[in-house]
């Protein structure tokens, strides 16, 4: 168990390395972006962007599929499978760019005539945001079964780097956006379809001189069987993204035809941090989730719950680091970071961190359950659970609710009532016990999120809104986190852990000896 421990916690250290810089370089460019283009071009390009990321959304279930398989081949020590699977999936992926070209070009114009509710005299420049982006997505499509194979082998050192590389990309982009005279919203298609190409490039180079595996020869590798397989398991993921995907676009259509293209802005904006706080929760569980493949592959249940309920509980606490004193700091933050606040971005975003955190309670268990491969009956309850905060959407927006109640109703559908299934089918299935669930890990997540936002409430009863009283909250919630992670939330088990991790950073600082001298 030290070597894994050690294994995740360096691929977690090589994904921290250029987080912050990559926020703060991501965040920025967002500013420049949105005051260049405008809070109208801005909601544009996300609603017309977002219709294209819904195609990234149901892709997400073949990427599942296949890191599952290549995860389970190595634990199960199939290796020899693993070329097999990797052209299984290449070949699936060029029928699903292919599919979803078709798709696209006709959804194109569905969406163009009555659909979308767009500006006519920004009309032209949608449609030409539409296009790139449907070659955008073709593209990313082609770059997943690379990124399995990358996940897989555990190699995210090169996340690291290529990350840092496309972070100055992005910032370039928004330089761009700002100082060239033309039309800023095709500009910025444009340049963001370039820069998924660059992607596509450095991936499949990096796999090729990096692993055996990388050989894309169907005529004498590929495997009926294994394919048959592999979109059998994909056609239950696919059925859980796609309506996942819906309700997320879905609802942004609605808020759109009620409420017009700036509260769209508004999405974009609460979208981006979200993301940017997400990168913490994400790099831990891209550096645990390849573990819990393997131990569904060799059939541990013990180790594969053991993992699933750590990574969830440590998501949770990295994602509580950041989001209670941003919850609490929002309208100053905001203020900063933005010239013009788009209306309801602010508790837009609120209400979007709300909803990360408590999905991280759930993602090992979710994990874990695709991990053992047992998802037909999970995927259609949860896939129902997906759909429902639409109609319910559409049916307050006609009554006169505010846009608020969209994130409202995900967060009852999508987080507490789909909780119940998520609970079952891991007990049912991956030999989860429910009272430890709920007693090591969600009772103990509960109770460090309130004593945060009681302890970094404390300055707003007499300060006002400021650098210093932000500065205060950021101070007061890290050290009533530190103190009640470490006393009621930590396992002797994860202290161990805690402790193993720092002595490994330690070990690496420079200077340790001389000191000691």
């Amino acid at each position: 168990m030290g070597s894994k421990v050690n294994k995740i916690f360096k691929n977690t250290v090589y994904l921290y390395g250029n987080t912050a810089f990559s926020m703060f370089v991501s965040l920025l460019s967002t500013r420049l972006i949105l005051n260049a283009l405008g809070k109208d071009d801005f909601g544009i390009f996300c609603i017309v962007g977002g219709a294209i990321a819904l195609l990234g959304f149901i892709n997400g279930g073949m990427a599942g599929a296949t890191q599952r398989f290549i995860n389970y081949a190595e634990g199960a020590g199939l290796k020899e499978n693993k070329i097999k699977i990797f052209n299984a999936s290449i070949s699936i992926h060029l029928g699903i760019s292919l599919i979803s070209f078709v798709v696209l070009e006709i959804a194109f114009f569905l969406f163009f005539n009555g659909i979308l509710n767009i500006p006519t005299d920004r009309i032209y420049a949608a449609k030409w945001i539409y296009q790139f982006s449907v070659l955008s997505t073709i593209l990313t499509i082609q770059t997943t079964p690379y990124n399995a194979l990358i996940n897989a082998h555990e190699d995210l050192k090169y996340y690291s780097i290529v990350g840092f590389i496309f972070t100055f990309i992005k910032l370039i982009i928004a330089i761009l956006i700002v100082y060239i005279s033309t039309d800023k919203l095709i500009l910025y298609g444009i340049l963001t379809t370039i820069s998924c190409l660059l992607n596509i490039i450095i991936v499949q180079t990096f796999c090729r001189f990096h692993y055996n595996e990388c050989i894309f020869s169907p005529r004498k590798y590929f495997d009926k069987n294994i394919a048959k397989e592999m979109l059998s398991y994909a056609s239950y993921a696919f059925l859980t993204t796609i309506t996942s995907a819906s309700s997320v676009y879905g609802g942004n259509i609605v808020v759109n035809n009620f409420f017009g293209t700036s509260i769209n802005a508004a999405q974009g904006v609460a979208s981006q941090i979200s993301g940017q706080l997400m990168v913490f929760p994400n790099n831990l569980l891209m550096a645990i989730n390849p573990i819990i493949g393997k131990s569904a592959g060799n059939k541990d249940y013990n180790s594969m719950i053991k993992y699933a309920l750590t990574s969830s509980k440590l998501s949770f606490f990295i994602l509580l680091f950041f989001a209670i004193p941003f919850i609490l700091e929002t309208n100053w933050i905001m203020s900063i970071w933005l010239k013009n606040i788009p209306e309801w971005a602010i508790i837009f975003c609120q209400l979007e961190v709300i909803r990360r955190l408590l999905d991280q309670l759930l993602v090992g268990l979710r994990n874990a359950i695709n991990a053992d491969g047992h998802i037909k009956y999970y995927s259609k309850i949860q896939s129902f659970l997906y759909i429902l905060p639409l109609p319910i959407t559409f049916i307050l927006f006609s009554c006169g609710f505010q846009p608020v109640w969209l994130y409202i109703s995900w967060i009852l559908c999508l987080n507490i009532f789909a909780s119940y299934n998520v609970i079952q089918q891991a007990h049912r299935y991956c030999h989860l016990n429910r009272k430890v669930f709920f007693t090591s890990l969600v009772s103990r997540c509960i109770i460090v999120a309130v004593i945060m936002a009681a302890v970094g409430s404390f300055p707003h009863f007499f300060i006002g809104p400021s650098l210093w009283r932000s500065i205060l909250v950021g101070m007061l919630t890290s050290i009533s986190f530190i103190i009640s992670v470490w006393y009621l939330a930590l396992t002797d088990i994860e202290k161990q852990i805690a402790v193993h991790a720092i002595q490994l950073i330690k070990s690496k600082i420079p200077f340790k000896n001389s000191t000691q001298s």
